[in-house]
């Protein structure tokens, strides 16, 4: 029988906004792919692209490792940032002179701002109705 050995890979989740993000880093130089398609396919643009990479090139590892991304939820720039945010956590795991030096670029930081609910009985989600003074 064939050995057929799975590739090693550390897994983690990046989220955003409504954005979530699976992520598996594995050592290879293929394109990281997001639901399958690779992801130049799915993010368009320079600011996604230098967003998504700059995990690998702050610690260096640029053309080591790749990602393979199951994302939902969200929007694309949310989207990319929860891609960052996974990409950052897993290459932690792996060493942790790349955990030093994320934490530096505030990669490892969790964006906490979310869309505030709406509100029954106001306007929109924080607004009130105006109230006369009352004399």
């Amino acid at each position: 029988m064939p050995n057929t050995s799975k590739p090693t890979y550390t897994q983690s989740i990046g989220r955003r906004k409504g954005a979530i993000a699976r992520v598996r880093v594995i050592e290879g130089k293929s394109p990281v792919s997001v639901n399958g398609k690779p992801i130049s396919e799915v993010f368009t643009g320079m600011i996604f692209q230098k967003e998504y990479q700059k995990p690998f090139e702050v610690t260096k590892t640029m053309g080591k490792y790749t990602a393979t991304v199951k994302v939902a939820g969200g929007g694309l720039s949310s989207q990319v940032d929860a891609i960052s945010l996974g990409i950052s956590r897993s290459l932690a795991k792996l060493s942790d002179d790349h955990r030093k030096t994320l934490r530096t670029f505030g990669l490892l930081t969790r964006d906490a701002r979310v869309r505030e609910r709406r509100k029954y009985g106001l306007a929109h989600a924080a607004r009130a109705q105006k109230s006369s003074p009352k004399r």
